[in-house]
């Protein structure tokens, strides 16, 4: 069945990706980005299933103009895809005060613009999906992705929470933790690279660029299949709550749950028994 799917940051990578997967599928897609001239280029230009509007994700009066023009056009929207997002590396020291919070802005209050602004459109319909980019940083902790995890680990917290005041209403929530996929994540106006500054993190922080750096291009993940994987999940009547996705991931949240499992169990000697005990009983 045709859908109407909203999809952030579709000037590239895998926004576009997504955009055109469901352009072929034979969906009604609204692609969004910063630049809409350089995402309706990207798509290939005007299409009777296509509406690229402006949309910057930090920004909650585009979010609600966007919403608008998709109603105008298509009269509802099905899916949300909030795929927009970027990368701030760095060890945390290095990494000024001003671009943490611009990763929290973008990658965390971005997509709670857009869902902010299309919920509203979903409750009035009773139905819809909204489908948000997490990462395995969002639920792993990595080396030099202090700023991105903290994004990412907030995204995951406000998924999953806000399933439970959508649910009502028949709109679905699923959030996405994909592992490495050769998207433009890893290129110059997606990531912004630290500059060296404290001594004790400056050999560490030259080895590690270069070794990101030499992994752009060579993830193992296909995001054209990571796409039609997630216009499947679009699809579904009873859509995953949490979607792993690649095997890298998948191993990687397995060891995750099995660490906390041992954690948990760990703390039972000391966190167990920390009730407050009436002292009249």
């Amino acid at each position: 069945m045709s859908k109407v799917i909203l999809v952030t940051g579709a000037g590239r990578g895998l926004g576009t990706d997504i955009a055109r997967e469901a352009l072929a599928a034979g969906h009604q897609v609204v692609a969004t980005g910063r630049r809409p001239e350089e995402v309706e280029k990207t798509l290939g230009g005007p299409q009777d299933n296509l509406l690229v509007t402006q949309l910057d994700v930090t920004s909650l009066e585009d979010a609600e103009a966007a919403a608008q023009t998709a109603v105008d056009r298509f009269d509802r929207i099905d899916v949300l895809i909030n795929n927009a997002g970027n990368f701030f590396a760095g060890y945390f020291e290095e990494i000024p005060p001003a671009q943490m919070r611009q990763q929290i802005e973008t990658n965390l209050l971005g997509p709670m613009n857009v869902t902010r602004a299309i919920l509203p459109i979903m409750r009035k319909q009773r139905a819809g999906h909204v489908i948000t980019l997490s990462s395995s940083a969002g639920i792993i902790g990595q080396e030099f992705c202090v700023a991105y995890a903290a994004s990412k680990f907030g995204v995951e917290g406000w998924m999953e929470s806000l399933r439970f005041d959508v649910e009502p209403y028949n709109i679905h929530t699923t959030v996405v933790e994909p592992g490495f996929f050769r998207t433009e994540l890893l290129v110059e106006g997606s990531t912004t690279w630290p500059e060296p500054t404290i001594d004790d993190y400056a050999e560490r922080t030259t080895a590690t660029i270069a070794g990101w750096k030499s992994m752009n291009g060579q993830q193992s993940g296909d995001p054209a299949k990571l796409a039609r994987a997630l216009l499947t999940i679009a699809d579904q009547q009873e859509p995953p709550l949490r979607f792993v996705a690649g095997a890298d991931a998948i191993e990687g949240v397995k060891a995750k749950a099995q660490e906390l499992l041992a954690q948990a169990e760990a703390s039972r000697e000391l966190g167990a028994n920390l009730a407050y005990e009436d002292s009249n009983t």
